[in-house]
């Protein structure tokens, strides 16, 4: 008689249950795919949100705590929170912008070699969701995503 084992990734998948509504759903997933991230990213001292503040500064050369908050959909508190311990490890720098209750945020040199850093980790997060869904339900994953958010704003 063979002894049938199971992975721990088949039990965690064995004893999710249906819930009951968008929101609950949504935040499960991005609460496994938060981990799988921060996992990675580990690996270069960082988790994802910051990850995903640099790539926005980089992207973006400078910006204000209004539009990132924006762009991200976060609250300001934790944005506040999250670029206060970003500017201690040095990875962003802040000016007054013309209005002066205005600040500008930016990356440091030590910001982008912390971004170049990460990224491998990032690309090897990514890699490993794109396995499991395979090209087309990634595109499909992105899309509703992006629906989902969109409908929730409107809402």
């Amino acid at each position: 008689m063979r002894m049938r084992t199971e992975t721990p990734e088949k039990k965690h998948i064995e004893a999710l249950f249906e819930l009951p509504c968008a929101c609950q759903n949504l935040r499960r997933a991005t609460r496994v795919v938060t981990r799988i991230y921060d996992q990675e990213l580990a690996k270069a001292g960082i988790e994802i949100t910051p990850y995903g503040l640099l790539t926005a500064l980089d992207l973006t050369g400078e910006a204000n705590q209004k539009s990132l908050s924006a762009g991200f959909a976060m609250d300001s508190t934790t944005l506040t929170r999250t670029l206060g311990l970003m500017r201690k490890q040095g990875w962003v720098s802040v000016r007054r912008g013309k209005d002066r209750r205005a600040r500008l945020f930016s990356l440091t040199r030590k910001g982008r070699r912390q971004l170049a850093t990460a990224q491998p980790f990032w690309e090897a997060a990514e890699r490993r969701l794109r396995k499991e869904l395979g090209d087309a339900g990634w595109t499909s994953m992105k899309q509703t995503v992006s629906q989902m958010t969109e409908a929730a704003l409107m809402a």
